[in-house]
């Protein structure tokens, strides 16, 4: 059987079996890795994509349920050369000590500042909620979100 995705703007097909997580298609038939395999039951949030422009847990998520829709990894948003706004404001806040969280929180920041520019701080605080870093750079990863939402070029 092979399951037919759209990831980052292009169509590809993995021999899949459609109940495999997304997160192992993903990184294993696609070569995607900057979601993280954390807790694989969707409630760390390191394996979080955008699906439809909704921060989905991939780990949680049937490869079957995302085919046909739209799916983002944090590899689309920008380049080494050109970062993101909000992956810019992660490094000029130093919100990343492991990394192991950062594709899943600036996705989730992404969706947010995406259906919200100029987020409250409770706003933000409510989104993020649910993505855990381990290393404890929650007040850093606040303070990039903040600064990528007044970002203009965002």
């Amino acid at each position: 059987m092979t399951v037919t995705l759209h990831v980052n703007g292009e169509r590809h097909s993995s021999p899949a079996e459609p109940d495999t997580p997304l997160l192992y298609v993903l990184r294993n038939d696609l070569g995607l890795n900057s979601m993280k395999y954390g807790c694989g039951s969707g409630h760390c949030g390191s394996c979080t994509v955008l699906i439809d422009g909704q921060p989905m847990r991939s780990c949680s998520v049937p490869a079957s349920a995302a085919a046909q829709r739209r799916i983002v990894t944090l590899e689309a948003l920008g380049t080494p050369e050109q970062p993101h706004p909000l992956q810019r404001a992660f490094i000029e806040e130093q919100a990343a000590q492991c990394g192991y969280c950062s594709a899943g929180m600036i996705l989730t920041a992404k969706a947010l500042l995406d259906r919200t520019p100029a987020p409250s701080e409770d706003q933000i605080r409510s989104a993020m909620a649910d993505n855990l870093c381990r290393c404890g750079t929650h007040t850093r990863i606040l303070k990039a979100i903040r600064r990528a939402a007044a970002d203009k070029s965002l």
